[in-house]
C-alpha cells in the first residue's frame, strides 16, 4: 500500500492521499487486482483503461465518488466560533477533530504571516481575520509565532476593522465587536409582498439562505453569553485592532473594507441605503414601529429556518447558513445544547467535513457525490468502458437510482417531502424539487440544473449503453428508474429556463440586473440573482436532446422550442474571441467544453462561424508542450491567464484544463488532427504509473472570487478526453505516441 501510494503524493496541495489510501486498501484487501505499475500505456485506449481501472478503486460502496471539495477559508472559522460559542461541545466537534482543524489553519499561513480567502488567493484580511481567530478559539497562544505573525499582517492593513462583512459578522457573533459596527440586517425585508421590485425571495437562493439566518441573529441581537467574562475574548479585543477596543467609534467603521478584500465594492446607493437602516436601527421615534415588524420579522425568519432544515435534513444548502441556522437554534431553545434541533445539526456537521494530507476542513458543500459521479459515469461510456467495469456501473446506477430527489419511497416519507406542495413553494420561495438531481446527495433536497441535467445524462448513458445494467435490471438486481422518473426529470429541466433562454443554478432568475448595485458582501461578486450560465445551460439542454432522442413522444414540441432558445442563448454570450467565460471552474477551457458541446449537441454544425472561433480561440491558446492551463486568476480577472497554470501545474499546463480543451475540440471535430495529438501526448505524458494523475492547482471557482478544489477532476477529465478523442480521431491516435 505504501509503495503504491508514495506516487500520488503532492508537494503544494492536498491530492486526497489518506481518503484515497482507505479506498485502494479495501479495495486489494476484497481480492481485487490494482493497475500494473510497470506497465506503460502504449495507445490512447490503453491509458484510458489505466485511469479507470485506477479510478474503480476509488468508488466508494454506495456508489458514489468522494472527495476533497474545500479550499475556501471562510467556511471552518464560522463552524468554530458557532462551536466556541455554545461551548464547544464534544459531540459537535471532538477532540481529534479539532487538532487536525489546527493544523489545516497552520499549514495554510503564508509566508507574509495572513491566510488567504481560499488555499491559492494571496492574504487578504477577510481570510486573515477569521482563520486567526479560529485559530485562538481552538486553543492556540496569542504569543504563539503564528498568531505573532497573524497580527503582524492585520495591523498593516489596520486591523479587523477592516475585513470584510461576513466577518464583522462572526466578531460581532463572538463579542469581539459591537454590532454597531455591522450594517443592518433586517429580517423584516421578507415581510414585503412578493410583488415588491427588491423582496429577499427573489435573491439567488445561496445569497437568501446566508442573509436569512443573519438577519434572525442580527434581529436578535445574538452575543456569546460569557463574552464579559471569557479570557480569550477579552484578549482578542486587545488582539485584533490596532486602538483601545472601548473607543473605538464602531459606527464609523461600518463601511471600512481593505482593498485587498474589497472584490465587489459596496456601491454609493447601497451605501445611502445602509446608513438609512442605521438610523431606523437607533432613532427612538422609529422603535415602536421597529419593534414591531421586527418581531414578525424574527417569527417568519425562524419558520423559514426550521423548513430549510427539514427539507435538507438538518444539512442546509451549503455551509455558511448551516451553521448560522443550527446557531439560530441553540439561540431559539434557551442556548440549550440538548434541544432536538441543536442535536439534530450536530449530527450532520460531519456531512461538511473532510480530512486530506492538510488536516480537516470545511467543505463548500456536503460533498460533489452526485456531480463528480455523473461525469465520471460519461467519461467509462465515451471510453468504452462500461461493460468492462460491469461492478462500478451497477453501483452507479444504484447510486443514481437512490439520488434522485423525492423519488424514491424513503425520501417521500421523510418530512422534506411535505414541503413540495405548491402552498409551502411559494411560502419559502422554493423551486420545484421532485425528480431533480442534486450536486450532493439525496438528502441534502436542493436540485440544481447542470445536475439534474448530468445525472439524467449518466442515468440514459448507462440505460441505453451498457449492457450489463440492461440485465441485471432485466433479473431485478438492480432497482429501475422508470421512464416517468426520467419525465419528472424532463420537466424540472423545462422548468428551469428563464427568459433569455438561457438556465440559472437552483431557481430561475426572480430579480433584475441592478439587483448587483445592492450588493453588501465586498468579497463576492454576482450573488445577488441567478443567472443564466454557459454550464448549466448546456448541461440542461443536452440532457434535453439525449432524451428527445430515447423519449420522443414526451413533450416533444416544448423540448424542441427550449433547444431552440437555449442554443440562441449559448450564442449571444459567447465573447467575440470565440470563448465562453466559465463561471464555476477554471475557466475559459471549461467555458469552452460547455459552450462548443452545447451548440453541437443542439443541431449547430461543426462548421459553423460559432464553432470555427471557439476551436480557434483555444488553438491558440495551447502551449509548446501540448497542454493547456489556466489558474485562478483567469476567474477572478475575467481574462485567460497569461502565465496559464504558472504555480501548480506542468510549465504552464495542466491536465483538467487540457483535458477540457480536448474534450472541446474533438466534439467539434476539430481539423487540426496535430494539435489534438500533441495534448493527448501531454496527458498520457502525465499520467503516473498507477493510471492516477497529478493534482494540480485549484479547478473550481465560485462567484468569481473564490476558489475551490475537486480532486476528482484529475481522473474523470483525463479518462473522458483519451475515450472522446480515441472514438474521433482513432486513426491518428492508433499509432506510437510516446
Amino acid at each position: 500500500i505504501s509503495k503504491f501510494h508514495l506516487i500520488i503524493v503532492h508537494k503544494f496541495l492536498s491530492c486526497d492521499k489518506i481518503f484515497r489510501a482507505q479506498q485502494i486498501r479495501k479495495f486489494l484487501n476484497d481480492g481485487n487486482i490494482a493497475p500494473n505499475l510497470q506497465s506503460k500505456p502504449k495507445s490512447v485506449k490503453e491509458a484510458a483503461r489505466k485511469a479507470g481501472q485506477f479510478y474503480s478503486m476509488l468508488q466508494t460502496e454506495d456508489g458514489h465518488w468522494a472527495g476533497d471539495y474545500g479550499g475556501p477559508h471562510f467556511l471552518m472559522p464560522g463552524l468554530i466560533v458557532a462551536w466556541y460559542v455554545m461551548g464547544k461541545p464534544e459531540n459537535m466537534l471532538d477532540q481529534d477533530q479539532t487538532k487536525m482543524m489546527r493544523h489545516y489553519i497552520s499549514v495554510h499561513q503564508q509566508t507574509d504571516g495572513g491566510w488567504g480567502t481560499h488555499i491559492e488567493s494571496p492574504s487578504t484580511i477577510f481570510g486573515t481575520t477569521l482563520m486567526y481567530v479560529a485559530l485562538r478559539l481552538l486553543g492556540v497562544d496569542k504569543h504563539d509565532e503564528r498568531c505573532q505573525k497573524g497580527r503582524a499582517f492585520m495591523e498593516q492593513f489596520g486591523g479587523a476593522v477592516m475585513t470584510g462583512s461576513w466577518a464583522k459578522f462572526y466578531l460581532c457573533l463572538l463579542g469581539a465587536m459591537e454590532w454597531d459596527g455591522h450594517n443592518s440586517v433586517p429580517c423584516e425585508m421578507f415581510l414585503l409582498p412578493n410583488w415588491f421590485p427588491f423582496h429577499p425571495g427573489r435573491l439567488w437562493c445561496h445569497c437568501r439562505m446566508v442573509y436569512l439566518p443573519m438577519s434572525y441573529l442580527y434581529g436578535s441581537g445574538f452575543v456569546y453569553s460569557e463574552a464579559e467574562t471569557d479570557p480569550t475574548i477579552l484578549s482578542l479585543r486587545e488582539e485584533l485592532y490596532i486602538q483601545d477596543y472601548k473607543k473605538i467609534p464602531w459606527k464609523k467603521t461600518r463601511h471600512m473594507v481593505a482593498g485587498l478584500d474589497n472584490y465587489s465594492p459596496i456601491t454609493l446607493v447601497m451605501r445611502v441605503l445602509q446608513n438609512i437602516l442605521a438610523r431606523y436601527e437607533r432613532w427612538s421615534i422609529l422603535q415602536p414601529f421597529k419593534n414591531y415588524v421586527r418581531s414578525k420579522g424574527l417569527k417568519f425568519a425562524f419558520e423559514y429556518m426550521e423548513a430549510e432544515d427539514l427539507q435538507t435534513n438538518f444539512i442546509d444548502i451549503g455551509p455558511v447558513n448551516k451553521v448560522l441556522n443550527m446557531l439560530s437554534m441553540y439561540h431559539a431553545s434557551g442556548n440549550n445544547i440538548a434541544d432536538q434541533r441543536v442535536v439534530r445539526h450536530f449530527m450532520r456537521v460531519p456531512d461538511y467535513l473532510w480530512l486530506a494530507e492538510d488536516g480537516m476542513k470545511m467543505q463548500g458543500y456536503n460533498g460533489s457525490q452526485c456531480w463528480d459521479t455523473s461525469f465520471a459515469i460519461q467519461a467509462f461510456e465515451e471510453a468504452g468502458l462500461l461493460d468492462e467495469f460491469p461492478e462500478v456501473s451497477s453501483k452507479c446506477w444504484a447510486f443514481l437510482e437512490r439520488t434522485q430527489i423525492l423519488s424514491t419511497k424513503t425520501s417521500q416519507s421523510s418530512a422534506a417531502y411535505e414541503f413540495e406542495s405548491v402552498e409551502n413553494r411559494d411560502k419559502y420561495y422554493r423551486h420545484l424539487s421532485q425528480g431533480g438531481w442534486p450536486f450532493s446527495t439525496s438528502a441534502h433536497g436542493w436540485p440544481i440544473s447542470d445536475c439534474t441535467g448530468e445525472g439524467l445524462k449518466a442515468s440514459l448513458c448507462l440505460l441505453h449503453h451498457s449492457k450489463t445494467i440492461k440485465e441485471r435490471l432485466k433479473a431485478k438486481k438492480l432497482l429501475p428508474i422508470s421512464e416517468k422518473r426520467l419525465q419528472d426529470a424532463v420537466n424540472i429541466c423545462l422548468t428551469y429556463q428563464n427568459e433569455d433562454g438561457g438556465f440559472a443554478t437552483y431557481e430561475n432568475n426572480r430579480g433584475f440586473g441592478w439587483y448587483e448595485f445592492l450588493n453588501p458582501s465586498e468579497v463576492f461578486g454576482a450573488i445577488m440573482i441567478d443567472y443564466s450560465y454557459v454550464e448549466c445551460s448546456m448541461a440542461t439542454l443536452t440532457a434535453l436532446a439525449d432524451f428527445h432522442q430515447y423519449y420522443p413522444a414526451h413533450r416533444s414540441a416544448e423540448i424542441q422550442h427550449a433547444i431552440m432558445k437555449g442554443r440562441k442563448f449559448l450564442k449571444s454570450i459567447q465573447q467575440p474571441d470565440g470563448s465562453w467565460y466559465g463561471s464555476w471552474a477554471c475557466c475559459f477551457c471549461y467555458g469552452c467544453w460547455f459552450g462548443i458541446e452545447g451548440l453541437i449537441k443542439t443541431g449547430e454544425n461543426e462548421d459553423s462561424p460559432n464553432i470555427k472561433r471557439a476551436c480557434n480561440f483555444l488553438l491558440s491558446h495551447q502551449r509548446e508542450n501540448g497542454g493547456w492551463g489556466e489558474d485562478f486568476t483567469s476567474c477572478y480577472d475575467k481574462d485567460y491567464a497569461e502565465k496559464g497554470m504558472g504555480a501548480y501545474g506542468d510549465k504552464g499546463s495542466g491536465v483538467v484544463n487540457t483535458s477540457w480543451a480536448l474534450l472541446a475540440l474533438s466534439a467539434a471535430k476539430c481539423d487540426n488532427k496535430e494539435a489534438i495529438k500533441r495534448g493527448i501526448k501531454y496527458l498520457m505524458k502525465r499520467q503516473l504509473p498507477s493510471g492516477d494523475f497529478p493534482q494540480e492547482g485549484i479547478s473550481g471557482v465560485f462567484n468569481h472570487a473564490c476558489g475551490i478544489t475537486y480532486t476528482a477532476y484529475r481522473n474523470v477529465f483525463p479518462l473522458w478526453a483519451f475515450g472522446r478523442c480515441a472514438a474521433t480521431y482513432g486513426e491518428i491516435l492508433d499509432g506510437k505516441l510516446d
